[in-house]
């Protein structure tokens, strides 16, 4: 009897430590200081066509006894944080990528072609891009060029009507505004025109037999791994935000949840100038210099040499976006082939009142603003320049809604975390 007493209360304690259990199921707390649990891991990612350019100090200023830009370039030193950036200029094929996903994206909901939900109808905000593009379907016929506006009889997509909408968060008047508004005061967005201006062959040349380029440059194949120009400085934001959805939606497709990355972005100047100098601080040129010439004679950029003896440096307009030999951080054509949008807003008198520690100066001029406020710091020199444009501290600017047969782009993202080294 004893023994069936004793069996009995073991059971009962038993059972109420159970229910003690299974009454704390769901909680955490350890009565100490934890941290929230349940985070995303990360181990950084190491970005696809793109190099590491870790932390450091730059001295900023004219490389040579410039005296006219002494006045408004004064040299000081600053510290930039450690970010990646591509290897090489954004390439035709690169930016395709993007043309194409607009095209196909506004195909979609012409057709539309969207994944139902869980009530069974149809969210126009996710497009199933499982489905085929009957390019047949009458209802794409307004993405092509109609009428008179065909040219031989040849039917092809009006490019004019490639527009995408890109978003941008205001966080310098937000942090004005001390949390004051709604949210929405702060987002900002634009629709832009995606196609390159393939016309700026023409247009920039006057008296040049530039047509064929016009007509192949951006789609032939022999032009895929060269340098992307014809954009503009918000052409170049929005491919930079495209690419970053483009990035993050891949993420939230993984099994393990994935975790979104920083923005892609435009270098501002000195983040450009910082990797172009490969290391070398106060070298006039990428590769370091003070020569244009390596040992055996042989031009290390393509830029125009001399008096115009554009083709002796191996190309005649622009050349493959990774030719010639990088800089010391693996970075190809920082100098020549073509000049680069950065970020910045063009002051010439900037260097006198910038901050030290990662400097950024930013301007969003409205399209009815004054043609001052748009314009915006291009680095890098080009195809057509002269040496002097290729030095690394110069600088030199293009207005923001212009296109030009020599300016494209590269991106940037910056680095989270201390450095590489701590991963």
């Amino acid at each position: 009897m004893k023994n069936i007493l004793k069996l009995s209360h073991v059971l009962k304690l038993s059972l109420g430590v159970l229910v003690i259990i299974a009454s704390s199921c769901g909680r955490s707390e350890s009565g100490e200081l934890i941290g929230s649990q349940d985070r995303p891991d990360w181990k950084g990612i190491n970005p696809l066509g793109m190099v590491y350019i870790p932390s450091g100090t730059l001295l900023i200023g004219p490389s040579d006894q410039d005296v006219s830009n002494t006045f408004v370039q004064r040299p000081k030193q600053i510290s930039i944080q450690g970010f990646y950036m591509d290897e090489t200029e954004i390439t035709n094929n690169e930016y395709r990528q993007f043309v194409e996903w607009v095209r196909d994206y506004q195909a979609h909901k012409l057709l539309e072609h969207f994944l139902e939900t869980d009530e069974d109808l149809a969210d126009e905000g996710k497009i199933d891009w499982e489905q085929e593009i009957d390019w047949s379907d009458e209802r794409l016929q307004d993405m092509f060029y109609q009428g008179d506006d065909r040219f031989a009889g040849q039917t092809g997509i009006d490019v004019r009507k490639l527009d995408y909408e890109y978003s941008w968060y205001d966080w310098k008047k937000a942090a004005s505004d001390r949390g004051r508004s709604p949210r929405s005061e702060f987002i900002k967005k634009k629709t832009v025109r995606v196609y390159p201006d393939t016309l700026v062959w023409v247009r920039d040349f006057a008296y040049s037999y530039n047509e064929p380029y016009a007509r192949n440059y951006f789609w032939h194949p022999a032009f895929d791994d060269y340098p992307v120009v014809g954009v503009d400085w918000h052409m170049a934001n929005a491919f930079s935000f495209w690419r970053t959805q483009l990035y993050n939606e891949f993420q939230k497709d993984r099994k393990d949840g994935g975790t979104s990355t920083e923005n892609y972005r435009l270098p501002n100047e000195h983040e450009w100038e910082y990797a172009a100098r490969g290391g070398k601080d106060r070298a006039p040129y990428p590769w370091g210099g003070p020569y244009i010439r390596n040992a055996k004679g042989c031009l290390l950029a393509n830029f125009k040499p001399g008096r115009g003896n554009y083709p002796e440096d191996g190309g005649f307009y622009t050349v493959r976006a990774d030719a010639y030999f990088p800089n010391d951080y693996g970075l190809y054509n920082m100098a020549g082939n073509a000049a680069e949008w950065t970020s910045t807003a063009y002051y010439e008198n900037a260097y006198s009142f910038l901050h030290d520690l990662n400097p950024d100066i930013r301007y969003d001029a409205e399209d009815d603003e004054p043609a001052e406020n748009k314009r915006k710091v291009i680095r890098g020199g080009s195809w057509k320049d002269i040496k002097f444009f290729l030095e690394n501290g110069n600088r030199s600017y293009e207005y923001q809604d212009t296109t030009k047969s020599y300016i494209g782009f590269r991106c940037v993202l910056t680095f989270l975390g201390r450095s590489l080294n701590d991963f």
